[in-house]
């Protein structure tokens, strides 16, 4: 087994992997005959619940403000322990206490009728207040972790600054040591433990939070892979915290990206979609539904039963550039597949193109087909540079039975060692649940059905010019003691992206 631990950094993660947790939920079968495609034990664990009965809960921590758990309970249904209610102490004071207390946030209907086993209501954005608003899943007590030196969404203490969420993290670690407290009780119920995958806002606080906390990681599970869903906010800013935003992607950039195993940018109001999707998409459960669909389909192949051997984990960790492009497709109907011919990589193609040209050219062509991009604006793939790896996955029952692979239901291979593309083809698309917003797309069907989503990620030449826009963003919110180190970092980073063509005479055909 290759268990993965998911770290959950903040309210716009959490909104992010609670699609994610929900979608994992609905796979499970409950029929002795019934087999479910996915390995539930690569994210999830076995425990006991308070009457000693078996429960199985996400192998996540979840990290989130004072104020941003919503309703959502230390200790849930599966786990009948009330927490401890705080009293005031008679030992030293004979006079009357009095007992305040914040009021409770009122539960949703849809989590009303969830607890009652009852039918839920047909949720709406305005009904979603928190990410716990439309969570079916249940957690352990050692998942839900708060953060109480600040508030969510406060005025007077905001959580935006980069060494802000640094300082926190600091400050945690050596009263706690939060990797002891928090992360070690899950890696120690892991067989073998592949790595870790982290959930995290990158523009904010979060990002220094997360840097320090990957740091730690590093020190402790240094053989470890690490992915970084880098979750950036939207751009329609003022002027001042966006100045502000760019500088804390910068930083965390920066400071994560050496140090994990791929590192994706995404940003919560794509720069590409297709009219078939709903264009407004400010409120965080439309935004982190389209991030979650790509994201979850993209990662599936690591966790698709009997198929581990074909894990994404294993290919990013093949290349030293590790910052990815996400992009998917996404619909009901049938997709247009994106094709590779595995066994002749050059079949058709001219002479003149077999130096490394016409594969790549084939790279771009395949990216054009995706009609939604999820990388931040000046990472939006612009089909112009070089492609250097990329990782396909197709969710849908035509692409699975039409693929050259003998495989019965997912196939994988390489289609040229050149690009260094892994295909991926699986019948099982994604579940459209009574959680998922029912007009993120017009022709979505009702709960029940699914959807196909095709999902790539790649690695170009546009990472490049992406970290030399971010480097002249470097401005007065970072630190002047620092602004040159991270200047150079970027300009490091940037160099490994620039397009490496060979010349033709050294292509070989002179």
């Amino acid at each position: 087994m290759h268990e993965i631990i998911t770290l959950q950094l903040g309210q716009r993660s959490n909104y992010v992997a609670t699609h994610f947790w929900n979608a994992q939920e609905s796979y499970f079968t409950y029929s002795e005959n019934e087999e479910s495609p996915v390995n539930h034990n690569i994210h999830f664990r076995e425990g006991l619940g308070a009457d000693g009965t078996e429960t199985f809960t996400p192998r996540t921590l979840i990290y989130d403000l004072k104020g941003g758990f919503g309703t959502l309970r230390k200790y849930n249904a599966l786990y009948q322990l009330e927490e401890e209610q705080p009293g005031l102490s008679s030992g030293l004071w004979d006079g009357t206490g009095v007992l305040q207390q914040q009021p409770k946030i009122p539960q949703s209907e849809y989590q009303r009728c969830l607890d009652m086993g009852l039918p839920v209501p047909r949720l709406t954005a305005e009904m979603v207040r928190y990410w716990s608003d439309f969570n079916r899943v249940f957690y352990s007590p050692r998942s839900i972790q708060q953060l109480n030196e600040y508030d969510l969404g406060s005025q007077l203490m905001p959580f935006e600054d980069w060494s802000v969420g640094q300082s926190l993290f600091s400050e945690l670690d050596r009263e706690h040591d939060l990797l002891d407290r928090d992360l070690r009780p899950f890696a120690e119920e892991c067989d073998q433990l592949k790595g870790m995958q982290i959930f995290s806002g990158v523009d904010d606080a979060w990002g220094g939070f997360a840097a320090s906390y990957v740091d730690r990681l590093k020190d402790e599970f240094g053989s470890k892979s690490i992915w970084t869903w880098a979750l950036n906010g939207s751009s329609q800013l003022q002027r001042e915290k966006r100045k502000l935003a760019s500088a804390n992607t910068a930083r965390s950039l920066s400071e994560i990206c050496s140090q994990v195993t791929a590192y994706i940018p995404i940003t919560d109001l794509p720069s590409k979609l297709p009219p078939h999707v709903k264009p407004d998409l400010h409120h965080a459960w439309y935004s982190s539904a389209l991030t979650s669909l790509a994201l979850e389909s993209v990662s599936l192949p690591s966790r698709s039963r009997g198929y581990e051997a074909l894990d994404i984990w294993a290919i990013a960790s093949r290349d030293s550039r590790n910052i990815y492009n996400l992009q998917s497709t996404i619909g009901t109907g049938e997709l247009t597949t994106v094709t590779t011919d595995q066994r002749h990589p050059t079949k058709g193609v001219p002479d003149s193109e077999k130096n490394g040209h016409g594969d790549d050219n084939r790279a771009q062509e395949q990216l054009k087909q995706f009609d939604i991009d999820l990388s931040p604006r000046g990472l939006a793939a612009n089909h112009d540079g070089q492609v250097f790896q990329q990782i396909l996955v197709q969710r849908d029952s035509v692409a699975a039975t039409t693929s050259s692979s003998k495989a019965s239901q997912y196939t994988g291979s390489t289609m040229n060692s050149t690009i260094g593309t892994q295909s991926f083809d699986s019948p099982l698309e994604y579940p459209v649940l009574d959680s998922f917003p029912r007009d993120l797309l017009s022709d979505q069907g009702p709960p029940g059905s699914t959807l196909k989503v095709h999902a790539a990620l790649s690695i170009s030449s546009q990472v490049g010019d992406y970290l030399k826009d971010l480097q002249r963003s470097v401005g007065i919110y970072v630190p002047l003691d620092q602004r040159e180190e991270l200047s150079n970092s970027l300009t490091t980073l940037s160099e490994a992206y620039v397009d490496g063509w060979q010349s033709d005479s050294d292509s070989g055909d002179d």
